[in-house]
């Protein structure tokens, strides 16, 4: 089995609703996600798939959530911006925009602390 990784990271706030802690107030994160796809075979460039498409994808959803309130983005303006349910979003943006699915992906809110996805 192949695997590839690819980072981005994003600077982004949230407020977890419901949440009896610090955690409910809006506070911020210098978030990083990792996108992995994996296969058994490999293209006719011996590539699972190039980093590029899976990087420009990653920056077109960054764009969606860079330097904002995660609460006022869709879905998580009725969704709790949870970084499950972000690596879940995340998840299934890749999926619809690129030819293969990922196999999973990974929301850090810090250094120590993430969150994956995985159908």
């Amino acid at each position: 089995m192949y695997e590839i990784t690819v980072r981005e990271s994003f600077s982004a706030a949230h407020k977890l609703r419901g949440h009896p802690g610090p955690c409910g107030n809006i506070h911020g994160h210098n978030w990083s996600v990792e996108a992995f796809f994996s296969s058994e075979k490999l293209d006719g460039h011996s590539m699972v798939m190039d980093f590029d498409d899976v990087s420009r994808e990653l920056g077109r959803i960054k764009g969606v959530l860079d330097h904002k309130l995660i609460n006022d983005v869709p879905p998580f303006d009725k969704e709790n911006p949870t970084a499950e349910k972000i690596a879940e979003w995340i998840f299934n943006e890749l999926k619809k925009g690129l030819p293969l699915s990922p196999s999973r992906v990974t929301v850090y809110e810090t250094d120590s602390t993430s969150a994956s996805y995985s159908p």
